[in-house]
């Protein structure tokens, strides 16, 4: 197996000659050089390895050599070594493109743990980028993160970097913009893949039953606890835990997160023994957790940890050009689901979608795009982008009819078969068949008696 080179830039020799006996007695080749122009010589976009260098130095410091780097190749791993007061710089300089920072003195094994990761990262950059000349092809991301607006481009291009990088993420978006889908696309295109991907909404949680959600517990734990419950992060090892809406978690909750994420272990409640864990978290917030922290109603320490790279989703309302291009395919989406045709729409009718505010952004317009789709809407072709004059009772009397039309087309009339198909029972199928008009008959195939007579 070849040496991975590693570009170590430091202005003290010491430094750098100790970061050097560190990596070579692994599997790296390590490269010296005391300022960010010299190491810049030996740069270019098939570059095989990592950069590693110190956030202050005289001349080109760590930021400009970054910056640099990335003109060469936007994907190329550089690695931020600071003191302890430059670590919110250094956050920063991991929001523009740096691949991890580390805090001095550089501990050894994370170092190299460090340089491990970026290192698997480049290789598989490369493999990817030699896998899309070869076939012609590039990562069929564009059907999970739909758009072809500028913003899109940007979050496709971002979405596969982090993912490829393995390291704790903060997403942020509105209500409705997307979150758990961008954290579902990071886990299938990163290295994790193969393993879980496991969700919480910590909203949705009383504050009572977070830490057994997060940690599980033992028989006993607590009042009701009369067995084993494996948590969240227990599941996630292997994969990814993507904690939605993380700035509602309670501080006390926090620390017993962030002491799990630095040990990569944890203990059932009631229980004794600690556990190993190897998870990433993926998490998305709808406020500013840095500004969470300022204001003292999230830990710093875990903002820091979690958010070694960030990703922010954009409105809907600031890309109006991927509004008709998303209600297109999530109406033709839900009409093969239901086995119904699928209309066209009037442009009149998407150039109305696309002047909407949609304050629910995609989740507002998948609700939408699946009504004009059942035909529950009224005028597909209105001017008020399928607000319909039908009332909340008329639409759901209409739905209700095509579901069971639909389920009693698939059964060909077996109204048993049905009733298991649609989990109801077999009286209250009839009552509804009934209540719509419908009977088993006209559902019935020449070629068959039905067995249900």
């Amino acid at each position: 197996m070849n040496a991975v080179p590693v570009i170590l830039v430091d202005d003290e020799a010491d430094i750098r000659d100790a970061w050097a006996e560190t990596l070579a007695l692994e599997v790296y080749d390590p490269h010296t050089f005391a300022d960010g122009h010299m190491a810049l010589r030996v740069l270019d976009a098939d570059w095989p390895g990592v950069v590693v260098t110190d956030l202050r130095m005289p001349g080109m410091d760590g930021i400009a050599l970054l910056e640099a780097a990335r003109e060469i190749d936007r994907e190329i791993p550089v690695i931020i070594i600071t003191g302890h007061g430059d670590v919110p710089m250094a956050v920063s300089a991991v929001r523009n493109g740096a691949y991890d920072f580390i805090e001095k003195p550089a501990d050894p094994h994370v170092l190299l743990a460090a340089v491990e990761r970026a290192a698997r990262m480049r290789q598989l950059v490369l493999q990817n980028r030699q896998l899309r000349r070869s076939t012609g092809q590039d990562y069929a991301l564009e059907t999970e993160l739909i758009g072809n607006s500028e913003p899109m481009r940007q979050l496709r291009q971002r979405v596969s970097a982090v993912a490829l990088a393995d390291v704790n993420t903060v997403i942020y978006g509105e209500t409705g913009s997307g979150k758990e889908v961008v954290a579902t696309a990071l886990h299938k295109l990163g290295q994790r893949r193969d393993g879980p991907f496991v969700a919480l909404n910590c909203g949705a949680l009383p504050d009572t039953l977070i830490a057994s959600e997060l940690f599980g517990h033992e028989p006993g734990a607590f009042t009701g606890a009369d067995r084993r419950r494996i948590g969240r992060l227990e599941q996630a090892s292997g994969g990814t835990l993507f904690l939605d809406e993380i700035e509602s978690m309670p501080l006390a909750h926090q620390t017993q997160l962030l002491r799990a994420l630095q040990s990569q272990t944890i203990t059932r409640l009631g229980g004794r023994d600690e556990i190993r864990i190897d998870v990433r978290v993926i998490a998305a917030a709808k406020k500013d957790l840095e500004q969470a922290a300022e204001e003292g109603t999230f830990r710093a320490d875990l903002y820091y940890r979690i958010a070694v790279a960030t990703l922010s989703i954009p409105p809907l309302r600031e890309r109006p050009d991927d509004v008709p291009l998303l209600f297109i395919h999530y109406a033709q989406q839900c009409a093969r689901r239901v086995e119904v045709v699928f209309s066209e729409p009037d442009q009149n009718l998407l150039d109305a979608l696309s002047r909407r505010p949609w304050k629910g952004n995609v989740r507002e317009l998948i609700n939408m795009a699946e009504r004009y789709a059942l035909g529950i809407d009224g005028d597909r072709r209105g001017k008020d982008a399928g607000t319909g004059d039908a009332g909340l009772d008329e639409q759901i009397d209409a739905f209700e009819k095509r579901v069971l039309t639909t389920a009693l087309r698939k059964t060909g009339g077996r109204v048993q078969m049905t009733a298991d198909l649609l989990r109801i029972p077999r009286k209250k199928l009839y009552l509804r068949m009934q209540r719509h008009g419908l009977a088993r008959e006209d559902f019935v195939t020449a070629e068959r008696v039905d067995s249900d007579m």
